[in-house]
C-alpha cells in the first residue's frame, strides 16, 4: 500500500463520524431531537428565536408551561413566566438560563407566546397577558409591550390596542416600506392584523386577514422570494404565501405527521421560523405523550396525566420545493445557526 493511501484512509476513519458521513450525503450537522425539553417544569412551549447581540449567540424565549406539576384541568398552562435558553454552539445544545421579569400589576399571572424583534439598539417584546390563573381556558388576554437593550430587564410600555378584546399570538415583522405590522389570533379564532409607525399605536386592518379553519399563532417571514405565514391548526401547521403581504394563498400543510425521531410527534404546534445563513428552519413544540394534540383525558380528579402535560421543542428545516415549503424532519438535514 502506498504511503499516500495510507494517509488517505488515516484521515477518512479519523474524522468525526458528522464528517465521514456527509459524503454519503448524510447532514455534518445533524439537529438534536428533542431539541430543548424545559428542566424546571418540563413544559417549554411556543418558542421564538432571536440573536443575542450582547452574548453574540441565539436565544429561545418560550412560554414555560407548568407541566410537572400537578394541577386541576389546563391550570399548568397558567400562571407561567416566559423562560430563555441559550446556545453557544449554533443550536447544537441548549441551556436553560432562567425566566424574565415582566411584572405588569401585583399577584401570579400569566404570559404567553412572546415575539421578538430588534430595531437600532433595542429589543421589542410582544406577549399575551392574562392576569391569574385559571382552571380552565378563558381569561381576558391583551397583547403587552416591553423593551429591553439586553434581553434581560424589560419595560413595560403600555398594552396594545387594536380595537377587540381578547387577542393572543403577536407576530411583529418590519415592513419593506418602513413601518410594522403584526399578525394575531382574534375573534373567531382568525387572523388579523394592524399597522403601526412606532410599534404603540396601531391601526386595525379593516378586515380579517386568514378566516376558514380555526387557528392561531400566526408566524410569517421572507424566504425564497416570497413571504410566508404559518397558522397552527392544532393538527400541524397551515402554509400560506404572498408576494405582498396583502394578499395570502393558501397552501398545504407541514408537521401535520408523526415524525419518527424522540418526542416528535404527535404534530407540530405553534412554532418560530427562522432565516439564517440563506436556509430556513421552523422551530416547533410537541405534545409527545398524545396521540393527537387535543387527545388527553384526564384522571378522576380532573388532573391530566404527567405524559400529556409535558411538552418538548423541536426544529425542522424548511425547503422550498415546487413552489411551496415543504419541512424535512425525519430524513437528515444541516442545521446550522450562524
Amino acid at each position: 500500500m502506498k504511503y499516500t493511501q495510507i494517509v488517505f484512509l488515516f484521515f477518512l476513519f479519523c474524522r468525526p463520524a458528522g464528517e465521514a458521513a456527509a459524503q454519503g450525503g448524510v447532514s455534518l450537522r445533524a439537529a438534536p431531537a428533542p431539541l430543548f425539553r424545559d428542566p424546571v417544569t418540563d413544559g417549554a412551549a411556543d418558542p421564538v428565536m432571536i440573536y443575542n447581540e450582547q452574548e453574540k449567540s441565539w436565544w429561545m424565549l418560550y412560554t414555560q408551561r407548568r407541566a410537572n406539576q400537578e394541577l386541576p384541568d389546563v391550570a399548568f398552562c397558567y400562571g407561567n413566566p416566559i423562560a430563555i435558553a441559550s446556545t453557544d454552539d449554533h443550536g447544537k445544545t441548549w441551556v436553560y438560563r432562567g425566566t424574565i421579569d415582566l411584572a405588569i400589576e401585583p399577584g401570579t399571572n400569566t404570559f404567553w407566546a412572546p415575539d421578538v424583534v430588534y430595531k437600532n439598539g433595542v429589543y421589542h417584546l410582544f406577549v399575551t397577558y392574562i392576569r391569574g390563573v385559571r382552571s380552565h381556558w378563558g381569561g381576558d388576554s391583551q397583547l403587552a409591550y416591553y423593551t429591553s437593550k439586553d434581553l434581560w430587564h424589560w419595560k413595560f410600555q403600555q398594552f396594545i390596542n387594536v380595537g377587540v378584546k381578547n387577542v393572543i399570538d403577536g407576530c411583529i415583522m418590519e415592513k419593506p416600506g418602513g413601518g410594522w405590522r403584526m399578525w394575531y389570533k382574534g375573534p373567531g379564532a382568525h387572523t388579523y392584523a394592524s399597522d403601526s409607525r412606532d410599534l404603540k399605536h396601531w391601526t386595525p386592518q379593516d378586515s380579517v386577514v386568514i378566516d376558514g379553519a380555526p387557528h392561531e399563532g400566526p408566524n410569517v417571514f421572507a424566504f425564497a422570494g416570497y413571504y410566508w405565514m404559518l397558522t397552527d391548526e392544532w393538527s400541524g401547521m397551515r402554509v400560506y404565501r404572498s408576494s405582498d403581504l396583502e394578499t395570502w394563498e393558501k397552501q398545504g400543510m407541514i408537521l401535520s405527521e408523526k415524525g419518527r425521531r424522540p418526542d416528535d410527534s404527535p404534530t407540530g404546534a405553534h412554532g418560530d421560523a427562522v432565516v439564517a445563513g440563506g436556509k430556513a428552519y421552523v422551530f416547533y413544540f410537541t405534545h409527545p405523550g398524545r396521540k393527537t394534540h387535543f387527545e388527553a383525558k384526564m384522571n378522576a380528579s380532573g388532573i391530566y396525566p404527567f405524559e400529556e402535560r409535558r411538552s418538548s421543542i423541536q426544529v425542522a428545516a424548511l425547503v422550498f420545493k415546487e413552489g411551496t415549503l415543504v419541512a424535512k424532519r425525519d430524513e437528515p438535514f444541516d442545521f446550522w445557526l450562524p
